[in-house]
């Protein structure tokens, strides 16, 4: 089998070879006004996939294979197409391009893996070019993206900005895929990508496109909400050396003002015909946004009203500890430990740094459309993600390595992800676990009493004294009084030195009943391959494809299920074709694709699509679409291998294999527990989340219901009976509300996206783009939770023989005397989910040579919550935005100037750390540049934010306020 794929693969690759005889055309693009050369501009064959770009002084290199006359377009962003007809070899051509007044003409790949402009593409696209890059108001080009419209940027850390399109968005965007150079740059561990920690320094990025919504007719699992490619520059087009610096100041009032400094170079050289190598390394140090939120929140992370000085049971959103209570009313109420807030458990420093080294070699002379790259990329830094919890990514590592082979009809890409967790830590843990460490005043107490209290008893018993009038200077029925006294007593000081030996203490350990590291040193294996029968099918364009994907996850146990057998792997593959057909001259475009993909752990999935798009009028000014569209997400590896102890559950993933290997000793303290088990201790085994356990809500309702019942027996008109004696009586009376879970092995989502769209060019000065889309889900995987007791068959349980059966007795008790576990299991929801949106965009030259444009988006789900009261979809979209942008990059003999606006409405936020409403905001990003031709340099000063209006991009996260920069590149 293997050896048959490797001789097809060569057969290809001679055929493509050989069938080559080519012809070199040499020429420059220039700027019709001024003469000034034109960087990356793209010149297409028309009816090919061959595509070369221009160089830093405009020029370009193509070879035909084509026989003469041939059709060539130039196009560059900012200005018109222009179409040239090559009759015969010519040494030299000068292409003098006007002016346009839209983007929409830029070549792009993604929408169909082919060439096309923007405006031909039969789906929804946005694009950034090199001179949009150059000249974004934004801190950085990634920043940038939140420009585009339909798009949403969700900020985490300063360094960590999650991506999202089409609604249901987290940090942890698990639908949503990053490809650079064709690498998805997710983690392997956390099934994500961070940021642009391991994307593409500014100075070598190409273009960045961006494909909303469903796409795994072509790109496989998980481009369910959008996908986006980043293209770096090639060493034999655009060679050079290039330095960049910035530098400026963060500011926000609760974290002030800091300083930032952001570095970066690009050196590319072409060192023979055949051979080319790049290097580009960056480097970015800044104080991180501060998380101080100290809003109330209850036990399903709702906020509430409340503060520490209002409620003896506060849990702050980002103060940790204060989740741990008393277990048991002990006569003063349950009341919650004093946390630490996050800022005294974090260090504020955020860092990235980046560097890459490509090296292309074109192994045939004469012959630039067969290219072999070798490439790496390395990324590590300091940043802060925020997902079931806040987590502080420490000394973080990525690495990539590819080897491919691009020629004219064939690519062939190979690449491996590696990752190290470095130091990173629980920030909510580190809280809980630094708060409850033994510390010198335990110790102290315990050897002068002869006792073996733990901190948290001590602590609670302090403050029951403390509360009864027990303790000297405190004044009873004083809860502050009393929280001051054993907090004096029993908290760990965090200014201490005491408090940082023991917060390291726990930060290095990833036992997370005692500590907060976790560990993952996971890798991702993957292979593309693409061919196009371009030249051997006439009818139509023809392409094959497919993928294959290897998870291999290591976390020595302590976030994975991979504990005694080792490392666990994990397999995906996909195979698809797609058929694009044009007709009426150009003017209808069909396009039909389909890709079945295979995972370990699931059925077989095919994912169609077809588009089309027509264009009315013979000069091409409108152009209308419709596509259908189907995508499906694999439950990510989390999903399927975790097995985490989180203290209050068990989060345990739901590949079949999984729940076996998960296995935890709890004690057991009850008479009748002990005798069932045969002993003080019990393992559990994750299968029992599954077939030995009660839903959650029947539990709920059975424990409210044995309260109110007890508390009746035990009054005067129940009998006043004893609380023992009451709460086994309503026990065995309330035992037919428990009900058996019946939890199924989570699957992959599916989606069936339909889009209807039109783009036009107006009077020759004005562009709309607007798109409209309804998109329809079925199995979204959600997380149910289930209560095992530790001994017991729950299966067996017989409510009306309570009182007698050995069995029911047995279950009772378990749940009286909370010897139980509740599991946290994946798995999808039956509900139906639905969501539709539309998004309107107008580009235009206005007073002449100023760009102008404006654009709406809207977004909503559909989705009723009685079908699964329990589930949360996690829109996370606001309903309506508006962004606006104005400028001139050279409006007076160089100087130049951006503004960017952007509005939002209100929301609401859900998520497994904390919900609550997010504000309307709007925002205001300028700046100001001023290109030196003679130094070849371009200085900018601009702000982001400058309005001051601080914000959330979520409940927890860090406030985000202003950031103000100046910035020199040059150009060697």
């Amino acid at each position: 089998m293997k050896t048959n794929c490797l001789f097809f693969l060569m057969m290809l690759f001679c055929v493509n070879f050989y069938a080559q005889q080519t012809i070199n055309v040499k020429g420059k693009v220039l700027e019709e006004k001024n003469g000034k050369p034109i960087t990356s501009a793209t010149i297409s064959v028309t009816g090919s996939s061959e595509v070369v770009i221009t160089d830093a002084k405009g020029g370009f290199v193509l070879e035909l294979s084509e026989s003469l006359p041939v059709e060539i377009v130039i196009n560059a962003l900012g200005f018109k197409d222009y179409r040239y007809i090559i009759t015969q070899r010519e040494e030299d051509i000068t292409i003098r391009l006007k002016e346009g007044v839209t983007s929409l003409d830029a070549i792009v790949i993604s929408a169909s893996r082919t060439p096309e402009s923007v405006f031909e593409s039969p789906v929804s696209i946005e694009r950034l070019g090199t001179k949009q890059i150059e000249n974004t108001t934004s801190a950085t080009f990634y920043d940038g993206l939140e420009n585009l419209k339909g798009v949403d940027v969700n900020t985490s850390s300063l360094t960590f900005k999650s991506i999202n399109t089409r609604g249901f968005a987290t940090f942890a965007n698990t639908r949503f895929v990053q490809l650079v150079d064709g690498m998805d740059n997710s983690s392997p561990g956390l099934n994500f990508p961070l940021g642009n920690l391991i994307g593409l320094n500014e100075l070598d990025v190409q273009s960045v496109e961006l494909l909303p919504g469903a796409s795994s007719a072509l790109y496989g699992a998980n481009a369910f909400n959008g996908i986006l490619f980043m293209r770096s520059k090639s060493p034999f087009s655009q060679e050079g050396t290039s330095v960049y610096g910035k530098t400026g100041v963060t500011s926000s009032e609760n974290a002030g003002t800091n300083e930032f400094i952001d570095v970066g170079v690009r050196v590319a050289k072409k060192v023979t015909d055949q051979f080319a190598v790049k290097f580009t390394t960056s480097l970015l140090k800044a104080t991180d946004w501060f998380a101080t939120d100290s809003r109330n929140i209850d036990e399903d992370g709702k906020i509430i009203d409340g503060s520490r000085s209002t409620e003896i049971d506060y849990n702050g959103i980002n103060i940790y500890g204060d989740e741990f209570t008393n277990p048991t009313d002990l006569g003063f109420g349950i009341v919650s430990r004093t946390g630490y807030s996050e800022q005294s458990l974090i260090n504020p420093d955020t860092d990235s740094f980046r560097a890459a080294l490509a090296m292309h070699w074109r192994p045939f002379k004469d012959n630039d459309e067969t290219e072999v790259i070798y490439s790496s990329k390395y990324g590590t830094g300091n940043t802060i993600y925020q997902g079931a919890s806040r987590y502080a990514l420490r000394n973080f590592v990525m690495h990539q390595h590819k080897l491919e082979i691009q020629s004219k009809h064939l690519m062939l890409r190979s690449y491996v992800t590696i990752e190290n967790a470095g130091d990173s830590y629980d920030i909510r843990f580190a809280g809980i676990n630094t708060l409850r460490a033994e510390n010198a005043a335990t110790k102290a107490y315990n050897q002068v009493n002869g006792t073996n209290l733990s901190v948290d008893e001590l602590w609670f018993g302090t403050y029951g004294n403390a509360l009864a009038g027990n303790i000297p200077g405190v004044p009873a029925g004083n809860r502050v009084a009393a929280r001051g006294a054993a907090d004096a007593s029993f908290r760990t000081d965090p200014n201490s030195a005491e408090f940082r030996s023991i917060f390291n203490s726990v930060i290095n350990n990833p036992d997370l009943t005692q500590g907060a590291k976790f560990v993952d040193s996971s890798r991702l294996y993957h292979t593309d391959i693409n061919y196009n029968f371009h030249e051997l099918i006439d009818f139509a364009e023809v392409q094959i494809g497919g993928s294959a994907r290897r998870y291999v996850l290591n976390s020595d146990g302590t976030i994975f299920t991979d504990t005694s057998d080792g490392n666990i792997t994990y397999d995906e593959y996909g195979i698809y074709t797609q058929l694009q057909k044009k007709a009426l001259d150009d003017r209808l475009k069909l396009t039909g694709s389909i890709r079945y993909d295979k995972a370990q752990n699931f059925n077989g999935n095919f994912s169609p699509r077809l588009s089309v798009a027509f264009s009315p009028d013979t000069e091409s000014n409108h152009i209308f679409r419709a596509s259908y569209q189907t995508g499906f997400r694999n439950p990510t590896t989390q999903d399927q291998y975790i097995g985490l102890n989180l203290g209050n559950t068990i989060l345990l993933g739901s590949a079949p294999d999984n729940p076996i290997r998960y296995n935890k000793v709890f004690s057991v303290d009850s008479p009748a527990g002990q005798s069932a088990v045969g002993g003080a201790t019990v393992n559990f085994n994750g299968l029992q989340g599954y077939n030995n356990s009660f839903t959650r809500s029947s539990v709920e309702k059975f424990g409210e219901a044995v309260e109110a019942t007890s508390n009746y027996l035990q009054s005067p008109a129940g009998g006043g009976h004893s609380k023992p004696a009451a709460d086994a009586m309503a026990a065995g009376a309330n035992a037919g509300l428990l009900k058996k879970s019946n939890v199924n092995y989570v699957k992959p989502e599916q989606v069936t996206s339909y889009e209807l769209g039109y783009r036009g060019r107006l009077g020759g000065t004005i562009v709309v783009d607007l798109s409209a889309y309804y998109n329809k889900y079925k199995d979204f995987i959600a997380v149910v939770t289930t209560v095992s007791p530790l001994y017991g068959n729950v299966s067996a349980i017989k409510p009306a023989e309570a009182a007698t059966d050995v069995n029911t007795q047995l279950l009772l008790n378990a749940l009286g005397k909370d010897e139980f576990t509740p599991t946290s299991l994946y798995t999808n929801t039956s509900a139906d989910i639905a969501s539709y949106g539309a998004n309107i965009g107008i580009e235009a030259k206005i007073f002449g040579n100023y760009d102008f444009g404006i654009n709406y988006s809207y977004a909503k789900q559909d989705f009723d919550q009685s079908q699964d009261p329990d589930f949360e979809t996690s829109f996370n979209t606001p309903e309506h935005k508006v962004k606006l942008s104005f400028g001139n990059s050279d409006f007076y003999k160089g100087l130049g100037f951006g503004i960017n606006a952007r509005w939002q409405d209100a929301y609401y936020w859900e998520s497994t750390f904390v919900d609550g409403q997010i504000d309307a905001r709007t925002l205001l990003d300028v700046q100001l540049m001023y290109d030196i031709k003679n130094w070849n340099s371009n200085v900018k000063i601009g702000g982001a934010n400058i309005l001051g209006n601080e914000y959330e991009a979520a409940p927890g996260a860090g406030t985000i306020g202003s950031q103000f920069y100046g910035s020199w590149t040059y150009n060697f």
